[in-house]
């Protein structure tokens, strides 16, 4: 990938934003396959899922400038609300002047899980589980040996007691956590196949009875991690110094710990950005949402997210650390012709890889959120990208939509009643 700082770009027609991605990646043959034809034929959506009357397409846009461990990306965004894909580029390229994103990660490592109840002493059932380990690991790998060819497999186990206590309303059951590195796939049949597979060992060994036997989305041992510091001189703004900016920024970390009301609007913009990544790589979104509101619960109170602080030489630090169990094989990644694409554009060898990229363009979204909070407030950019979105809705069609949007914004009127009264106006 050559720079994914590419100046105007967004005033640039669909075709020639195409072109300038194409040419900037060597061997890029899906962006045709993706666009040329449905992206999502019906025949092949009918047979995705249930009960299938047609497709929903979403905007697929680009967040650009993004500089991660010192190689560039443009990475496919997909998402219908307006000012994010702008807001993460424009942080990315203050990030990328202060010498862009670093990113870490703990591998690749999920969690399935086996419910066992019914044992007349359980934690007796525990030492027999723990005593039987490698024989139980042994036999999970055994249910999908493919993986282990990989490099991966089951690699070690874990035995919990719930509701032990005789206080609790619910019954006492045993745990088993099945650790499984699941290589560059999501990997949820991979883990439910296994837990499954030992389940009939698992009650011979506990003279309990298994009940549930599926996968965790709390994925805790898959962590990725994207790190900036950026000096104040990068943050100023109109009327604000970057010192000011900072420490703007700071409180409004600090309201978001503080106070869950601000941290679910606060972790909300955060996904803003994650999402429409997961989403424009054909992974499970839903799945990547939950475990990162439970980690920010992991201390027994929902809180921020990200952190914000300022290190001795007063420069801007940001934080983000999430559970990343997402991939780059399987799943829709093989039946979806933007998926496929959106893998080549980021020109990734591993999920890890996708997963640095997902928690940075996180990072840089909460801080455009931020930024526009602590200076001039949210609404001035993203009513004036919304603009457009009222001008389609009240009947504008082609050039005639910037027109309107233009004049809503001069205006300061960015409403649907007036904008059909432009429309009318200019369509006479």
């Amino acid at each position: 990938m050559q720079s994914s700082r590419i100046p105007h770009f967004y005033k640039k027609t669909v075709g020639e934003r195409r072109e300038l991605i194409k040419n900037r990646l060597d061997g890029f043959e899906y962006m045709d396959q993706a666009f040329d034809k449905a992206p999502l034929p019906l025949e092949t959506a009918d047979k995705m899922v249930e009960n299938v009357i047609g497709t929903y397409p979403l905007p697929l846009g680009v967040g650009l400038n993004f500089l991660i461990n010192g190689k560039d990306y443009v990475v496919p965004m997909a998402i219908e609300e307006p000012s994010v894909i702008a807001s993460a580029s424009y942080i990315a390229k203050i990030v990328r002047d202060a010498g862009g994103f670093q990113t870490v990660s703990t591998g690749r490592v999920m969690i399935g899980q086996i419910q066992v109840v019914g044992c007349e002493d359980f934690t007796a059932a525990k030492r027999a589980v723990l005593a039987q380990k490698q024989q139980l690991i042994d036999a999970a790998n055994a249910a999908y040996p493919s993986i282990v060819t990989r490099g991966g497999g089951a690699e070690d186990l874990d035995v919990r007691i719930l509701n032990e206590s005789s206080s609790s309303k619910y019954s006492t059951m045993l745990v088993i956590h099945l650790y499984i590195d699941t290589r560059d796939a999501m990997g949820a049949n991979m883990i439910n196949t296994m837990a499954e597979a030992i389940a009939p060992l698992v009650e011979d060994i506990t003279n309990g009875k298994v009940y549930l036997r599926i996968l965790s989305n709390y994925a805790d041992r898959c962590l990725a991690k994207a790190t900036c510091k950026i000096p104040p001189s990068l943050l100023e703004s109109d009327g604000f110094t970057g010192e000011e900016v900072r420490d703007g920024v700071i409180r409004a970390f600090e309201f978001a710990d503080s106070d869950p009301y601000r941290a679910v609007t606060h972790n909300k913009g955060i996904m803003n950005g994650i999402d429409p990544v997961v989403i424009a790589t054909g992974n499970d979104w839903r799945a990547v949402e939950a475990g990162a509101h439970a980690y920010a619960s992991r201390s027994g109170v929902y809180r921020s997210m990200t952190t914000w602080s300022a290190d001795e030489a007063g420069n801007l630090i940001g934080e983000l650390e999430l559970p990343m169990a997402v991939g780059t094989v399987g799943g829709s990644t093989r039946v979806h012709s933007v998926s496929k694409m959106a893998l080549q554009l980021l020109d990734i060898h591993s999920a890890e890889e996708l997963a640095q990229i997902i928690v940075s363009v996180g990072l840089a979204q909460n801080l455009g959120a931020l930024k526009a909070l602590a200076t001039d407030g949210i609404q001035k950019g993203h009513m004036r990208l919304h603009s457009r979105s009222v001008a389609i809705a009240a009947g504008a069609t082609g050039e005639l939509i910037d027109v309107i949007a233009q004049k809503l914004v001069e205006e300061k009127e960015i409403r649907i009643g007036k904008a059909k009264e432009l429309v009318a106006l200019y369509t006479k």
